[in-house]
């Protein structure tokens, strides 16, 4: 594998041969119907080439790229399994690994950041990658006190790389939209893209994972590795082993599955609560469950990586969420709808009825409603297909609403979250969690005695 292509001509060139290659394989399909081969079988096979061609690509370029199919594996929940089937392998190897970079070009790196005498601060330094993301690799080390560390490298030219795979993937949009029926690409497209400076930007990332790791020290739910050292294109945190949430979701039992998810929904919720920041990479390849949760070695805990994407929520999640979703699930019609309208959900330009506002958001939100809901990949598309189906009045009323810039990361981190507990099948107390961490969604003891004095 050569160095990260740089040169925007060359992954210029790779990301045009996307929609050509799509469009050559449609021809082959066309050419097999003719001599024969049923619809179905024809099908599959073409959708089986366009996952493989796209996450070759994709995977190879990393930088935005990758980030991009990273962002939508986690929706892979969403689409239809006569569709979903093909994409699934090929969406998992994304998140778990790309193609590695030369050993002179990390040496290199290694060499320009931490001085010529690098290898003098590790007792040892494995070569061989251990992980591959977007922007950068991680290496498996033994720092000089004997703490075993990952050693996280960023490409050299990482930051030209997303910034145009993300400006050519945007012209690419609606070839790229039929991969997640009802989802519009562009603004996932425009919002990683803002994105791509903190990323880039070690010392930040390093910030937010330290503030996390003091914050859940010694929590026997979640861990998160402390950072050891940091500077340009480098940074060290100590190392976690444990299973992937990508192997999980293929072969996990029923009580790793039901284990994970509930950690993971009480770390979104939790995370901004007790930190301020909001982890806003949720895709599999981030998580690990760890042995040794409150019940012993056979239970098991959330361990968190990658702190490069975060949302910063200094009085932890909005309240106003957890005051509609109270409302919402409360029936409060009336009381949802001026919310929404005085947070920018409904535009002053828009009318629109209350009630079908509230038959709009029943739906999504039956999961707050139990005690405990099992995620499945069947409701997620129910879902899905209820809101992009034209015919459906859901997909007309949507379209009247309006996500305003505050709400567009939660609302992201939200889904994904959604569709990597549909991923695993898990069955979730999320009522549990909103209760402990979400602001709003328990009312406020002091307003229900002003209500009953008021109706007295």
């Amino acid at each position: 594998m050569s160095d990260l292509p740089r040169k925007a001509v060359t992954r210029t060139a790779k990301l045009a041969a996307l929609p050509l290659g799509f469009a050559g394989r449609a021809t082959w399909g066309l050419g097999k119907r003719i001599v024969g081969e049923s619809a179905e079988i024809v099908g599959r096979e073409l959708q089986q080439r366009t996952a493989e061609q796209l996450f070759k690509v994709l995977g190879e370029l990393k930088g935005g790229a990758m980030k991009f199919g990273q962002a939508l594996s986690v929706f892979e929940s969403a689409l239809p399994e006569e569709v979903a089937g093909p994409y699934r392998a090929a969406l998992t190897k994304l998140q778990e690994a790309a193609p590695p970079m030369p050993t002179r070009t990390v040496h290199g790196v290694l060499t320009e950041r931490l001085g010529a005498d690098w290898q003098d601060l590790f007792l040892e330094f494995e070569d061989k990658p251990s992980a591959a993301a977007s922007i950068g690799q991680v290496h498996h080390a033994v720092w000089h006190d004997g703490r075993e560390v990952a050693v996280k490298v960023q490409y050299p030219g990482a930051g030209d790389a997303l910034l145009s795979d993300l400006n050519q993937l945007s012209r690419f949009a609606r070839l790229l939209g039929p991969l997640i029926p009802g989802m519009d690409i562009k603004p996932l497209i425009a919002e990683l893209r803002d994105r791509v400076s903190e990323e880039l930007d070690y010392g930040l990332e390093a910030q937010a994972q330290q503030v996390h790791a003091e914050e859940f020290e010694g929590d026997p739910d979640v861990v998160v590795p402390a950072v050891v050292h940091q500077c340009d294109q480098v940074l060290i945190t100590e190392w976690m082993d444990g299973v992937p949430l990508s192997e999980i979701i293929a072969d996990g039992t029923r009580e790793q599955r039901d284990r994970a998810g509930q950690l993971l929904a009480r770390f979104l919720f939790s995370g901004p609560a007790r930190t301020g920041l909001l982890h806003a990479d949720p895709h599999p390849g981030n998580f690990r469950l760890l042995p040794g949760g409150p019940d012993g070695e056979d239970d098991w805990r959330l361990g968190v990586l990658d702190f490069g994407t975060v949302d910063r929520l200094p009085g932890g999640l909005p309240t106003p969420i957890g005051d509609s979703l109270r409302m919402t699930l409360d029936g409060e019609a009336e009381a949802v709808y001026e919310l929404l309208c005085l947070e920018g959900f409904v535009k002053d330009s828009i009318d629109l009825d209350p009630d079908a506002v509230l038959d709009y958001l029943r739906p999504i939100i039956e999961p707050a409603l139990l005690d405990e809901f099992t995620f499945t990949r069947g409701w997620m598309r129910s879902q899905a297909a209820r809101i992009a189906d034209i015919r459906s009045p859901a997909y007309q009323l949507g379209k009247q609403l309006n996500l305003p810039p505050a709400y567009l990361l939660i609302h992201r981190v939200t889904l994904s979250t959604i569709g990597v507990l549909c991923q695993l099948g898990a069955t979730v107390r999320l009522r549990e969690e909103l209760e402990a961490w979400l602001p709003g969604f328990v009312p406020d003891l002091d307003e229900e005695t002003e209500e009953s004095v008021a109706e007295a």
